[in-house]
Parts: structure tokens; C-alpha cells; sequence
């Protein structure tokens, strides 16, 4: 009898835990999966080799746990062979650090960095008082075949830069920002068999380069995949972007004495000069939901209506000078702050009736996922973040933070910011961008799962871009067969006639596929993956979107804190 209960003890306790392994992966993820992800997914369990860890990923939901093992961001590799000079050769630690190594450590130069990377360094850049559009040797090498055709083109307003985010970058991070020009210099191109799944090395006649990606790459069918040419856990340089750390600050206004921005100077409430710009434009309108198609429309008692200003006078900020201005001038005056050789990518759209949304792209070579117990999970090659200001007749109204796959929108008034400037937190490892420093829990509960951000250095994004504008509609009309010729859907701004076009049109991923579950580096608990397929680029990203988020589900959160603003 004992052994009976003891028996049905067990059973029941095996069943409740199974029943609630299966369930959970389900609950986290309340989108119901479609036939072919369920497809797919059957077909990678049965992927691995061995019955029991089939059973056990079906059942349990616990997937190649015989491949559990430390994942660090970085590590100590074995030279090839002795170095100069060295007999018995030595251990050597990867050349890259999170910022607290690299303090001790001399900036790769640029023979060293072409003996890494085999190619040739990038130049130095200009003067970083000065703003650098899309200068990149790397792409400079490619062919101009898919560069922008002729003709006038569109400066960038000069209230985009005035209002252009500043981000923290984690103090802990150790994948910093990456050219995307460089990046594909160190992946190869995979297609992906419709009927296997697996993935095969695509032919092609020409080196891979931002102007000629979609021409070499975009067909029909099948989907193409941009697959590290090295391991990742072996962590090859490149992965680290280390010429993207962004330049300390001179200026006491954004940095220490140690150069940890722990705490740059804040805008006073009364300093925020959006709020006075955006008196212009009482009664409040509809600009959180734009469309080309149609305007945007009042939503104030048209018989209370104050006589309105001339908005034809509005090109820019209006810059109110009072008592404050001398407090103003440190903050706003340039310096050497922030800029990377790792250019960001600017596209603007024009939403008509006076909205322009400016999509600020910022791209990394590796996205390394946060741990839950030791254990790490969502690593993938390639990670493409973005953050949105959208304006009205040239004054802030919103800005969205991408998070992951979603994202958050607040008012223009709820940021903080930096002289005048929104303020964008991004997460060690994930690059998710967030409002606040501290910690930021995400999918799993009880905060298991959670992402860090602080006041780590300042990247200026707006010193080194690639900047375009971008008319969605167009691109949305043009027929498959012409799309990525440059028919005029993406224009290179004035500032950079010449910028690559071609990458934008790139439909593959930016990343390795998902590795399969015989892949000793992989493995799934409870439905999150180690490795994950790395991103889709900023064409996928719905630029022509009506509402501030990425989808018509929409909040605007008007304060960092409900009932709290970011300076209180």
C-alpha cells in the first residue's frame, strides 16, 4: 500500500510539473503559434540526436540541458602557435573588455586591428565638433551601383539634431555599437531549404557591401541569413566593436572625474524649452496618430480657440531667452562628447500635415541575452534597435523606446533629458532601450528575467550618421520585381549623397538562424532559446506607422512613474 501511494504521489507530481512546463512557454507567449511555427518547431526537437532529450524538450520543456555550461562575455582562448619572441606561446585573454578593462587598456591601434580583421582600418575620422554623415572605408570599397540616383535632394531639418537622443550605454557593456558596412565584411550568406529547414552557403560572385547586399542576396523565395564566419563563443573581435566605444567627454557637463557619466547635468523643469515651443501649437491635434492620407485633426472646442501663431514661421525650436540662458549655454555649447566611429542610422518619414517621424537606428554586431540562474538565454549575431521622436511643425511631441519586440511611447514632456536632448538607457548585453536607469524585468515572472541600464558613457549618435529620407508609400507600391532598385522610396539626405541604399532593401536577417537542438551550443528551457535568429533590418520596422508604437495597440505613458515626472 505504501508503494502504491508513494507511486501515485510521484505520478501525480511528474504530471502536475509536465502539464505546467507545457503550459508555460504557451502562457508567456498568449499569441497562438501558426502551423508552420509549429511546423518548425517539431522539426527542431526532432533535430537532436537523442531520444530522451526529444522527450524530454516535448514533455518537459526542457531542451538540450546535457548542453548547459557558462556563457561569458568573454573569454581566455589558446593562441594558434607561439608569438614572437615566446617559445612556449601564452594564454591571451580576447583584446576586448567591458569599460572597467578597458581603463587598463590600450585602444587597439590600427595595425593591430588589421592584423584581427584582415582588412584595411578605417580612416581617422574628422574633428568630432563636427557632425560626420556616413563616412565608412568599409563601404567605400563597395561598388556605387545602388547608391541614390541624381537629383535635388532633402537636407536634414535642423530641428532633428536639436532633439536627437543621447543613450547611455551600459558601464558593463561589452558589444558596443558596430558599422553595419563593417559587420558584413564578417558573415557569409545562407539560404534556408523550404523543405529541411537547414540552411546552405549561397554562392556569390562579389564580395558582400551596403550597396550591393540585396542585388547578390533577394530572390523569390527562401529566406537568407547573414551567419558569422566564426564561432561566437569563441568571441572573435569584431563581435566587440571596440572603435564603437564612444569618445569621452572634457566637459564636466557629461562626465566624471572616472568618465562614468554617473551624473551628467539634467535639465532643469523650467529649463525645457519644447514646453515653451509647444505652446505654438494649443489646441492639442491628433499627432499620435498620423497618416499621409489623411490629416490630423483638433480635438478642442473649435469656439475656445485662441488666435493661433503663423506655424509658416516654425521651421525649428524657438529658443526663449530669459534669465536662465547662462545655465542653458554649458549644456547646449558642443564639445567632444560621445561620438563613435560606428555610425547610427537616421531615416526620416513625412506622416504630411506637418508630422515628421525621425527613426534613429543604432545597430551591434552580437546581442548577448541575460541570465536566469547562471543560465543564458536570447544570444543572437546582429542586433538592431531603434528609438522614434516624432515632431509637429518641427516641435517634439513623442518619443518610442524599442524593447526587445515591443517597445514603449511616452510625451516629449515625460523623458528626461540633456540639454534639451531625450535621454535613452540601453541595456548591457540586449541593447533594449529604456527610459530609466535600474533594472528593467521582462517576459519570465517574479523578475527572473531582466535587463540593466545605467549611467554608463554617452553616445551622440547624431556626430556619425547615415541619414535618408523615406517615403513609405512609395516603397509600398513599388512591385517586387523593382523593389531595391532605388526607385525613390529611400533618398540619401544632402548631407551624404552619396550613403549605401542598398542594404535597406536587404529582406534576409542580419544574424545567424536559430541553431538547431543537436548544436552543442544550444539548448531551451520552458520555451526560451539560448540562441536565437538574429534581426530583420529597419525596413521591417513599420516606418509608415500612425501611432507612436510599432503596432495600432498604443500607450502613451506621460510620465516615467505614474503620477511623477522625471525631474520630481
Amino acid at each position: 500500500m505504501y508503494r502504491l501511494r508513494t507511486f501515485g504521489f510521484v505520478l501525480i507530481l511528474v504530471t502536475t510539473l509536465s502539464f505546467g512546463a507545457w503550459y508555460a512557454p504557451r502562457a508567456l507567449n498568449p499569441v497562438p503559434p501558426s502551423k508552420e511555427k509549429l511546423h518548425r518547431d517539431n522539426a527542431w526537437v526532432s533535430s537532436s540526436p537523442y531520444w530522451l532529450d526529444r522527450q524530454a524538450c516535448r514533455w518537459m520543456s526542457l531542451c538540450g540541458i546535457h548542453h548547459l555550461r557558462p556563457d561569458p562575455p568573454f573569454i581566455k582562448i589558446k593562441d594558434p602557435g607561439p608569438l614572437a619572441g615566446d617559445e612556449e606561446g601564452s594564454d591571451r585573454r580576447l583584446e576586448l573588455r567591458s569599460l572597467e578593462s578597458l581603463q587598463s587598456m590600450p585602444v587597439l591601434d590600427d595595425s593591430a586591428r588589421e592584423a584581427a580583421w584582415e582588412l584595411v582600418p578605417p580612416p581617422v575620422p574628422p574633428p568630432r565638433t563636427q557632425k560626420t554623415f556616413g563616412k565608412s572605408k568599409a563601404h567605400a570599397k563597395g561598388k556605387t551601383h545602388a547608391k541614390s540616383k541624381p537629383g535635388p535632394r532633402q537636407p536634414i531639418p535642423k530641428f532633428v539634431l536639436d532633439y536627437a537622443p543621447l543613450v547611455h550605454l551600459c558601464s558593463k557593456e561589452y558589444f558596443w555599437p558596430a558599422d553595419i558596412a563593417e559587420h558584413v565584411q564578417h558573415v557569409s550568406p545562407h539560404r534556408e531549404d523550404p523543405v529541411t529547414d537547414d540552411t546552405t552557403p549561397v554562392n556569390i560572385t562579389e564580395k558582400l557591401s551596403l550597396n550591393n547586399i540585396h542585388e547578390l542576396l533577394n530572390g523569390p523565395s527562401s529566406s537568407i541569413y547573414l551567419v558569422s564566419d566564426n564561432d561566437v563563443e569563441h568571441r572573435p573581435e569584431w563581435l566587440y566593436s571596440n572603435i564603437g566605444v564612444p569618445v569621452p567627454s572634457d566637459d564636466d557637463d557629461y562626465d566624471d572625474e572616472d568618465g562614468t557619466n554617473d551624473s551628467p547635468a539634467r535639465d532643469a523643469p523650467w529649463e525645457d524649452e519644447a514646453r515653451d515651443d509647444a505652446q505654438r501649437l494649443t489646441p492639442p491635434t491628433s499627432w499620435f496618430d498620423a497618416d499621409r492620407g489623411r490629416p490630423i485633426h483638433r480635438i478642442s472646442d473649435p469656439r475656445r480657440l485662441e488666435r493661433q501663431p503663423d506655424h509658416r514661421q516654425n521651421r525649428g525650436p524657438r529658443r526663449k531667452r530669459g534669465a536662465h540662458d547662462h545655465l542653458r549655454a554649458r549644456v547646449n555649447k558642443p564639445d567632444e562628447s560621445g561620438y563613435s566611429k560606428a555610425p547610427a542610422v537616421l531615416i526620416l518619414v513625412d506622416k504630411g500635415s506637418g508630422i515628421l517621424d525621425a527613426f534613429w537606428f543604432f545597430f551591434y554586431s552580437y546581442n548577448l541575452g541575460q541570465t536566469v540562474l547562471g543560465i543564458r538565454f536570447g544570444n543572437h549575431v546582429g542586433d538592431w534597435e531603434h528609438a522614434m521622436v516624432r515632431f509637429e511643425h518641427g516641435v517634439p511631441r513623442g518619443i518610442f523606446f524599442s524593447e526587445h519586440e515591443g517597445g514603449q511611447a511616452y510625451s516629449w514632456e515625460a523623458v528626461e533629458k540633456v540639454g534639451g536632448r531625450p535621454v535613452i538607457y540601453s541595456a548591457v548585453g540586449s541593447h533594449a532601450m529604456y527610459a530609466m536607469p535600474g533594472l528593467h524585468p521582462y517576459i519570465l515572472p517574479f523578475k527572473l528575467l531582466k535587463d540593466v541600464t545605467d549611467h554608463g558613457p554617452i553616445w551622440d549618435p547624431a556626430k556619425n550618421i547615415y541619414a535618408y529620407h523615406y517615403d513609405h508609400d512609395l516603397d509600398d507600391d513599388l512591385e517586387d520585381p523593382k523593389k531595391g532598385e532605388n526607385a525613390g522610396a529611400l533618398v540619401a539626405a544632402e548631407e551624404n549623397p552619396t550613403a549605401p541604399i542598398g542594404w535597406f532593401y536587404f529582406d534576409g536577417t542580419w544574424g545567424d538562424k536559430t541553431y538547431s537542438l543537436a548544436d552543442p551550443r544550444q539548448w531551451r528551457l520552458f520555451g526560451q532559446y539560448h540562441y536565437v535568429t538574429g534581426p530583420s533590418g529597419p525596413r521591417v520596422k513599420n516606418l509608415g506607422r500612425k501611432k507612436m508604437c510599432q503596432n495600432d495597440h498604443c500607450t502613451i505613458l506621460n510620465s516615467l512613474v505614474p503620477g511623477t515626472t522625471w525631474y520630481g
